[in-house]
């Protein structure tokens, strides 16, 4: 099921040409989105989309995955069992989690140890008290009894034969307060054989400064006998800076999550970290060539998760190297790295240029160009001009890429030949007795053919696309695939009330690719029309039979 962890040295830090030699040459990255990502308010993973996730992790290449607690409920134990079964990781090692002993238990009786080791992973990592304040006041206990219940544990576990990392829990903190004691802990799971210990900022509340002079204390204080990692939350939004001043101080593992999901604010973010690490610090992480799959793992792993992504997330967002202004895309054309601080391509990521009423020349020939169109002068100048008066009137072409381009292919003179519309009305209908409260006539011309048809749906925009698919369907089969995926309306000037001008944006996909789609006006069915006909247009252009 899962391999030695591969610590072949990734020839991705070549982007960096140099590095601090008190910083370490090499990183271990410990990804625990299937634990601490899946406790972020809105996640629940089913045991498929954790199996699924852990895949995409070890395509990514991160040397540990933390698969969850097994014994703690139903879905966990079902995990571990099919992964044993269903999953053959190439490039990373399955890790099962759970906790020490309890207080004044034996090891030998102790459920959770038991469950860790049924779960028939090779590795296991158990969480600890470090903090003298949480052994006494949480666990009730003494300092002697939490110190014994981390070496008893380890132990008990080493002498199975599985490897053991140990996360000494609110470490920052319980260093703050008593450092004798948290150092305490730490050696008595070393000298039973733990051989990672993962010092914990459990509240989140360290700054970088702090813990870059803890980290280097404890690296200091066990030199190479074991190795030291960083487990860091994002509660005062230092998470990755946390995790960059760790490896500052001396560890040589990093754990976190992908997207950092995870508990209230999150958890240290894979997908700044690893690059951050590599990129930027000459520090190798993942194996060979693995980091160009950062963006697409953040973005298979967001639509499992069923969050959507961030577009202004570090290297992986879509907007992350989006250029808008006209000075920046005309730099940018002539010298990419005149406004990317690192090349896109190091994180599977690319250059995009985004067309507003900002935009000159530059930047919507360049769009133009990234799209497949050729504006000549005189049609880039009509198009800079459309753009300029249309976001006027309250258009956003930075969230509609689908009517931007139907917009640019006019301006060359092309008229779309699907259909052409004579006239359409929605009629809303108030009654108990009827389930579809709206109804849309459309009368239209296929070629020579005249059509009407009647759709009924929820709403405006459903019924008005109901009846344009009754009458074109036929002539146009491939636009079964096409479907509207998200529909959002926005008045622009509230000042007028229910005479405001409307924005309406439509997010459709035919499976292949993802579209969107604007109308503005005053009247909101015409707005919606608009966005509409705009993405059946697109959806239709782009879409095979």
């Amino acid at each position: 099921m899962s391999p030695e962890v591969d610590t072949q040295l990734s020839s991705d830090s070549d982007f960096m040409p140099g590095r601090d030699p008190a910083i370490p040459e090499f990183v271990e990255i410990y990804d625990t989105t299937l634990r601490d990502g899946a406790q972020l308010e809105g996640i629940s993973l089913t045991v498929d989309d954790k199996l699924r996730i852990a895949d995409e992790l070890d395509e990514l290449g991160v040397h540990f995955i933390e698969g969850g607690y097994p014994g703690s409920n139903p879905k966990d134990i079902e995990f571990f069992d099919r992964a044993a079964r269903e999953l053959r990781f190439e490039r990373s090692l399955l890790v099962a989690f759970g906790s020490t002993r309890r207080p004044r238990g034996k090891v030998d009786d102790d459920p959770t140890l038991r469950d860790l080791l049924g779960a028939g992973t090779s590795a296991v990592c158990i969480v600890g008290k470090s903090s003298a304040y949480h052994v006494t006041e949480t666990l009730g206990t003494s300092l002697e009894e939490g110190e014994a219940m981390v070496a008893d544990s380890v132990r008990h576990l080493a002498k199975a034969g599985v490897r053991v990392l140990f996360d000494a829990e609110h470490f920052f903190d319980g260093w703050k307060h008593d450092p004798e004691f948290s150092l305490r802990v730490l050696e008595a799971a070393a000298e039973q054989g733990a051989e990672t210990l993962v010092l914990c900022d459990t509240n989140g509340g360290a700054l970088p400064h702090e813990v870059e002079a803890v980290v280097r204390e404890v690296t200091g204080h066990f030199r190479d006998d074991v190795r030291v990692s960083v487990h860091l939350h994002d509660d005062t939004g230092c998470g990755v800076a946390n995790a960059l001043a760790g490896v500052r101080g001396g560890a040589t593992q990093v754990q976190g999550t992908i997207n950092g999901y995870g508990e209230r604010t999150g958890n240290c973010n894979l997908t700044t970290i690893i690059p951050n690490l590599t990129l930027k610090m000459g520090v190798r992480t993942l194996p060979d060539g693995r980091m160009s799959r950062l963006t697409a793992a953040s973005n298979r792993i967001a639509e499992i998760v069923n969050i959507t992504p961030d577009p202004q997330a570090p290297y992986v967002g879509s907007s992350a190297f989006a250029h808008k202004a006209g000075l920046h895309a005309s730099g940018v054309a002539k010298r990419k790295d005149a406004y990317e601080h690192v090349d896109p391509d190091a994180v599977g990521n690319g250059t995009r240029f985004v067309v507003s009423e900002m935009a000159g020349k530059a930047t919507v020939g360049l769009k133009a160009q990234e799209i497949g169109i050729d504006l000549d002068g005189p049609a880039l100048t009509t198009v800079i001009d459309e753009l300029k008066r249309l976001e006027h009137e309250g258009y956003h072409f930075e969230a509609a890429d689908g009517s931007l381009e139907l917009l640019m292919r006019r301006a060359t003179g092309w008229t779309h030949p699907f259909f052409e519309l004579e006239s359409y009305r929605v009629i809303v209908s108030e009654s108990d007795e009827v389930r579809h409260d709206t109804e849309a006539i459309v009368k239209l011309k296929v070629g020579d053919e005249r059509i009407m048809r009647i759709g009924e749906g929820n709403g405006p925009v459903n019924a008005l696309d109901a009846a344009v698919r009754a009458a074109i369907g036929s002539a146009y089969p491939q636009l079964a695939k096409v479907h509207l995926t998200d529909f959002k309306v926005r008045v622009l000037d509230t000042a007028k009330g229910t005479g405001a001008v409307t924005r309406v944006l439509i997010d459709s996909t035919n499976g292949r690719r993802s579209w969107s789609t604007i109308g503005v006006s005053e009247n909101i069915i015409q707005a919606a029309w608009q966005a509409l006909e705009d993405s059946l247009v697109y959806g239709l252009l782009h879409t095979e039979e």
